[in-house]
């Protein structure tokens, strides 16, 4: 017999979603657990995801099983593989209410011996992608602290236009005890507007303290053997081929190597084909050079800490740059690039992609390069203080002991 439509319709029944949440997810927490669960972004073809997942892996004591649409989303590194676990459950965000359904019960189910459920908040927690995703997120972490769960949303950006049905649903959220870390000063802000209990973060991804030094001189470019700069075209940014090909020239004009780096590859917001149409404008240079599939999170740090500066339209890049103190000119969408870059007190490195944007991008270049001793001490100083506020992210269910950020 076939169910009714509206078990069927992804884009109705919310309360329904809600209904089956409190009758599946029955388990309390019992003492002692030792495990975590974690809800994971979408990954699939984005680094900036995956080093979200690995950091948080890396920063929480005891083993964690990760939920995922798909084993393909998120890729299992070689140094968590003894407590890091991928569990499948494609409808669980995405799905309809009788795929929901399935899914819950093998999430209970995983809940057994737990010691948390977390949610990566990254930039889906407000709607601007996909509403529906956004509202199940909160609402599992909703159920699972009124059951009791330890529950969190780690590092989540909040824009100043966010969906009413995903506002609604944290507001829940936040009533049921769930712990809501905003990563930026300004997401904390409209949050706090918005009636929500906003706590101070940074990106967790600031929190690891993994990387592969030897990535660089794996990647066989030529850019690489001297002083380099990286470059990303983003797929989310549009067709702005010359604005980058006149900021490599600026570059290349500095003495500068350039290596031309995609960050994420999937449908819809694939970075491979501009940066590829990127460096064939340069195919002829051979200090300019492409890394030609997705790097780990660990190769981006290593190649990152290599570099003189990063030209990016990817947040993540921009903070594994920033954690080796390197300033990433970085091209600002959905206002999560200025909270980022308030953190270390340098706006000026948010460029805006509209009217004029080679010209500025082409400006800030130029300033970054002429004072880069003063970029890289000012990051340097401000690094303790964000890392301190990734780690906020954890707290209670860290590696180690720390002190809150006062």
């Amino acid at each position: 017999m076939r169910p009714p439509e509206w078990m069927l319709n992804p884009l109705r029944g919310e309360s329904l979603i809600r209904a089956v949440d409190a009758a599946i997810l029955r388990r309390r927490p019992a003492p002692g657990g030792g495990r975590h669960i974690l809800l994971a972004p979408p990954g699939a073809g984005n680094i900036g995801d995956q080093a979200l997942v690995e950091a948080f892996v890396e920063a929480v004591d005891g083993p964690v099983t990760v939920l995922t649409r798909s084993r393909r989303d998120i890729d299992v590194a070689a140094h968590l593989t003894d407590r890091m676990t991928v569990l499948p459950v494609p409808a669980l965000v995405y799905g309809t209410a009788l795929g929901h359904a399935r899914d819950a019960r093998t999430v209970d189910r995983a809940l057994d011996g737990a010691a948390s459920f977390s949610v990566l908040g990254a930039d889906i927690m407000d709607g601007a992608y996909v509403p529906r995703a956004s509202v199940n997120r909160a609402a599992l972490a909703e159920r699972l602290a009124d059951r009791g769960w330890s529950s969190r949303v780690v590092g989540f950006s909040w824009n100043d236009r966010p969906d009413a049905r995903a506002l609604a649903a944290l507001r829940r959220a936040d009533a049921a005890g769930v712990r809501l870390y905003v990563r930026d000063p300004r997401s904390a802000a409209r949050a706090r507007a918005d009636g929500l209990t906003a706590l101070d973060s940074a990106d967790i991804v600031f929190a690891s303290q993994t990387a592969d030094p030897g990535a660089v001189d794996r990647l066989g470019i030529d850019a690489v053997s001297g002083p380099f700069a990286i470059v990303n075209a983003s797929g989310l940014v549009g067709d702005r081929t010359e604005a980058y090909v006149r900021t490599i020239r600026r570059l290349r004009d500095a003495d500068l190597g350039v290596v031309v780096v995609p960050h994420v590859s999937r449908h819809g917001a694939d970075d491979l084909p501009p940066c590829r149409a990127l460096a064939e404008r340069f195919a002829e240079d051979p200090g300019v050079g492409m890394v030609t599939g997705l790097l780990s999170p660990r190769e981006i740090r290593g190649l990152a800490a290599r570099a003189v500066v990063t030209v990016t339209g990817r947040m993540h890049l921009a903070v594994m740059s920033l954690m080796a103190g390197v300033p990433a000119i970085t091209v600002a969408t959905q206002g999560k690039v200025e909270g980022l870059m308030d953190l270390f007190g340098l706006p000026e490195l948010c460029v805006s992609p509209s009217d004029g944007f080679a010209q500025r991008m082409g400006d800030v270049v130029a300033t970054t390069l002429a004072s880069a001793p003063r970029y890289a001490s000012t990051i340097r100083e401000a690094l303790p203080r964000v890392r301190e506020l990734a780690l906020a992210n954890v707290e209670g269910i860290a590696a180690v002991a720390r002190e809150r950020v006062s």
